[in-house]
């Protein structure tokens, strides 16, 4: 057993240093050269994280922080299917009490692509917005990051900042617009990351853009938005929890990782597993461990959707500094293809791809990772 850890972690390494790269989760190709004074690999880890805010019915508050803000125009990114349920209704009350001017855009694309990104893209730039607010799952965050820095960045090129090699992986070196996020899934953590993933459909391939100055301002985690999911949407969400967990544990240790950057602007969002993305992974794995079957079986058991609406923001702030590895990876082209599955009782686009993954844990933490790792793959 340990034999074949140490295996696969010898072909991690080698696939690293073979430049076998992810387009969406890789930064093989980012700007920068290596630093001539401190060797090949990089010597530091940078901790990004957006701020959050938990709580049941917390979503009132949204309008008392734009207003606290002083902002004036605020874009409400969601998507058709949502427009109809609460959590946007929520958001909507909250700013109509607290008095918030707000335009909304509904027109996110569940998978989005290069041209549903440029769309919303446009629409916050003729809007001239001065704050935004983002309610959905992953697909409706990543979104309204891009709008956020592209309308903060008229004069760039879409592929300036999508990840290299298929754009150019430029540092993103504008300021931002106060953004934040009220996630409706419990899956992608993206309320808490600086990624935003996309279809780029002359391709067919799946990439991104990551940078930490696109991170949302706030992440606002209000459980009773999870009460709204089917059955099949929260384990699909729930194993992508799973995924990010296992693999930024397992991911390439920061020191590890090169080239070292030149300037700390070039030093990726993704830089591998370092002490403290350790603690968030480890953490949400136990969560999921315990919950996500519950969360699964009854979707009235509130404090299993809390706590995996919990879990995938850990996991968020794990991988979202660490970065993933193999499973997304391998995913991407396959999902890239996968244009018409939808998940029972879930009428909208969404592709889904299974990910049955062996993983390596470091050998300084073999037999803790190797608990919770059976303890996870136990739902299957």
């Amino acid at each position: 057993m340990a034999g074949g850890r140490e295996r696969v972690a010898q072909l991690l390494k080698q696939l690293h240093r073979a430049s076998c790269i992810c387009p969406a989760h890789s930064h093989t190709y980012s700007p920068g050269t290596e630093h001539p004074a401190l060797g090949k690999t990089d010597y530091a880890f940078e901790m990004a994280v957006s701020s959050i805010r938990f709580g049941e019915g917390v979503t009132k508050e949204v309008g008392m922080d734009l207003k606290n803000l002083g902002v004036k125009n605020v874009c409400l990114m969601t998507d058709k299917n949502l427009c109809q349920l609460p959590p946007v209704k929520a958001v909507l009350d909250s700013l109509t009490t607290n008095g918030v001017n707000f335009q909304i855009y509904d027109n996110v694309r569940v998978e989005p692509t290069d041209q549903s990104f440029m769309d919303a893209i446009e629409f916050a730039k003729k809007g001239e917005f001065d704050s935004y607010v983002a309610v959905g799952g992953g697909s409706v965050i990543d979104t309204c990051k891009t709008a956020n820095l592209y309308a903060s960045s008229p004069e760039s090129d879409f592929l300036d900042y999508v990840n290299a090699p298929i754009g150019k992986g430029k540092p993103v070196r504008v300021t931002l617009k106060p953004l934040i996020a009220v996630p409706t899934t419990a899956g992608t953590g993206s309320e808490t990351t600086g990624v935003a993933i996309f279809d780029y459909k002359e391709l067919k391939v799946k990439t991104g853009i990551a940078s930490r100055a696109i991170k949302p301002y706030l992440g606002i985690i209000d459980p009773l938005h999870t009460l709204h999911m089917p059955e099949r949407v929260v384990a699909n969400t729930g194993f992508d929890v799973l995924c990010h967990a296992l693999e930024s544990y397992t991911a390439l240790p920061y020191n590890k990782r090169s080239p070292c950057p030149s300037n700390p602007v070039n030093r990726p969002a993704y830089q591998g597993s370092n002490p403290i993305s350790d603690v968030w992974a480890i953490h949400a794995l136990r969560i999921v461990a315990k919950y996500l079957k519950r969360a699964i079986k009854n979707p009235e058991d509130r404090e299993a959707r809390a706590n995996m609406h919990l879990a995938s923001a850990f996991a968020g702030i794990g991988f979202g500094n660490a970065g993933v590895h193999l499973c997304h990876g391998m995913s991407y082209p396959i999902s890239g293809l996968v244009k018409k599955y939808k998940a029972k009782d879930y009428h909208v686009d969404h592709s889904l791809v299974e990910r049955v993954t062996k993983l390596s844990p470091r050998p300084q933490n073999e037999e803790e990772l190797s608990g919770l790792f059976e303890a996870s793959m136990k739902l299957y």
